[in-house]
């Protein structure tokens, strides 16, 4: 009998275990993470040479945790000759002497866990540095084991590199083309090698071994899984439309490798980066076989500012996504922040700071978004250090266009708009550097840096420290679910609930008004009263017997 009863407890206690569950999402610590990313050459630099380094970054992480941010991801930092600034890879276990040691790596993914940031890394499995020691051996000759880690033919197709012009280049050693989705240094690697999948394993268990807890995967749809097929067909504007090469069949068996490996680690996290502007695209790649989140550039990175498409993409990823979205309005490739969507309006950057951090899904701040740093701009092409801009430069020179002209076209294209060092202080090179910088620094530091902010309730980086501790407090703000999601007159209304709590944000971008509130209602930041850029959250409590 006693049997019998201890029996039945313990039936009970699962049952009840099991309907708790069934009504909690699953508590999961990426869900619950503002992440901030790093840029890796330009945070902060502690030996003089110009570049950010991870003795210099272990040094401001008292600064990244007064945030409140519990997580970074870090910008490739692996040994590369920085033809695209890290994201062409000599070598998949080496840290670049740029940026330290194996020891100071250590080092900081101790201090970071110490203040319980968790860190992801930027790792690019889609192609090599043409000075990987794999590639140097398979272009020694037709028959060498390395060979068919890349992809080779006698005779190209018209893929286009994303970076201009053709996506080959002829090899004089073994007179072949070597294909290059990116840069010219920049070889893919073949994905239907069984090898090359066993060596990518090996390179993630390596790095999760080191403490990592997670990755970001580098246009990880880009993975070249079925082999080089048809040419690619142009549209009516003579535009190549990459039909067979991006999105392959195998991809995402590679993905389903890629998270099994990972899975072998508890609590891992990993990101993509989807290359693709279509929402039925990004929602394949994202699953619990697959990717855990992925990036909506239809989202963050929209070329100018507009609420209802904002608003547009927030409904659509609450109709597509399975899992959470992400939130970001900045990264290392795209304009910045209060240049681009605020047009260089605090009050509109902190509404979009707003929306971000209150919205569904996991935020992705990028370094001195918090302080509203600005566009860097080149003014000449000695000034230009992306490999795209300087690219586009070079091919509008050969196209017989002036030098003011090809600038122009430059800049256009050149992603260091958003790399130019963090703003610090108002001291030599802003604080980032004592003697040199490998990018210009934006000349309004003098006015714009951190150390100014740091004091100013009323400063850009005040508010955001204050609502990223609110979304760290509020449950509802981290795993609530939309009972309401609607915009009137570019006034963008949600309501997150999550349990027994309910809170209501209101972020107005149009003209103004009065948001009318229930006599029990708590604010929690801002007004009723909306001019343009306003906002207001507050929380109803629920009615209890």
């Amino acid at each position: 009998m006693k049997l019998f009863c201890s029996f039945l407890s313990i039936l009970i206690c699962l049952i009840l275990t099991s309907s708790c569950t069934n009504n909690t999402p699953n508590k999961i610590w990426w869900k619950e993470t503002v992440f901030y990313e790093i840029y890796m050459p330009s945070y902060k630099d502690s030996d003089g040479d110009g570049y950010s380094d991870f003795r210099g970054m272990t040094g401001e992480l008292d600064y990244i945790q007064s945030l409140g941010v519990k997580g970074i991801w870090l910008t490739p930092f692996l040994k590369s000759p920085k033809v695209d600034n890290g994201y062409d890879i000599s070598d998949y276990y080496e840290i670049d002497e740029t940026y330290g040691t194996l020891n100071d790596f250590e080092v900081f993914i101790i201090e970071s866990h110490k203040r319980d940031i968790k860190v992801i890394m930027d790792i690019v499995v889609n192609h090599t540095s043409t000075e990987h020691m794999w590639f140097q051996e398979a272009r020694k000759s037709k028959d060498n084991p390395y060979r068919d880690f890349y992809i080779w033919k006698d005779k190209p197709n018209n893929w286009e590199s994303l970076f201009g012009g053709t996506a080959w280049e002829y090899d004089s050693v073994t007179q072949q083309y070597y294909y290059h989705k990116f840069a010219v240094q920049m070889a893919d690697l073949n994905w239907q090698n069984p090898k090359v999948i066993e060596e990518i394993q090996k390179v993630f268990r390596h790095w999760l071994d080191l403490g990592v807890d997670g990755f970001r995967l580098d246009v990880i749809n880009f993975l070249t899984t079925k082999g080089i097929t048809f040419d690619n067909p142009m549209d009516e504007n003579g535009n190549q439309e990459h039909r067979y090469d991006i999105d392959q069949k195998g991809v995402k068996k590679a993905m389903k490798i890629i998270r099994e490996t990972v899975n072998e680690y508890e609590n891992r996290f990993i990101v993509g980066e989807i290359g693709s502007d279509k929402i039925e695209v990004l929602k394949q790649y994202q699953g619990n076989e697959l990717l855990d989140v992925v990036f909506n550039f239809n989202f963050g990175s929209i070329p100018e500012f507009s609420a209802q498409k904002l608003f547009n993409e927030l409904q659509s990823m609450e109709s597509n996504m399975s899992n959470y979205p992400t939130l970001f309005f900045g990264s290392h490739d795209m304009p910045r922040l209060q240049s681009r969507l605020a047009e260089n309006n605090p009050h509109r950057a902190y509404a979009l700071a707003v929306l971000m951090l209150t919205a569904k899904g996991v935020p992705f701040i990028y370094f001195g978004e918090e302080i509203g740093m600005k566009n860097h701009r080149a003014n000449s092409f000695d000034e230009i250090k992306d490999i795209q801009g300087v690219t586009h430069y070079s091919l509008a020179i050969q196209a017989g266009k002036t030098h003011e002209q090809a600038l122009e076209i430059g800049n256009n294209h050149n992603r260091d708009k958003s790399r130019s060092p963090m703003q610090w202080n108002s001291d030599t090179l802003s604080g980032f550097s004592a003697s040199q910088s490998w990018i210009a620094v934006n000349p309004d530091y003098i006015t714009l840096n951190a150390a100014q902010q740091k004091g100013d309730a009323e400063s850009m980086l005040s508010k955001y420290k204050q609502l990223i501790a609110l979304r760290n407090s509020e449950p509802v703000l981290q795993y609530g679910s939309y009972k309401k999601l609607s915009i009137n007159d570019d006034c963008i209304h949600f309501i997150r609930s999550y349990q027994d709590s309910k809170i209501n944000v209101v972020i107005n971008f149009g003209k103004s008004r009065t948001v009318e509130l229930p006599d029990n209602a708590l604010v929690m930041l801002g007004l009723p009263e909306l001019h343009t850029n306003d906002f207001i959250i507050y929380k109803i409590p629920e009615a209890r017997d």
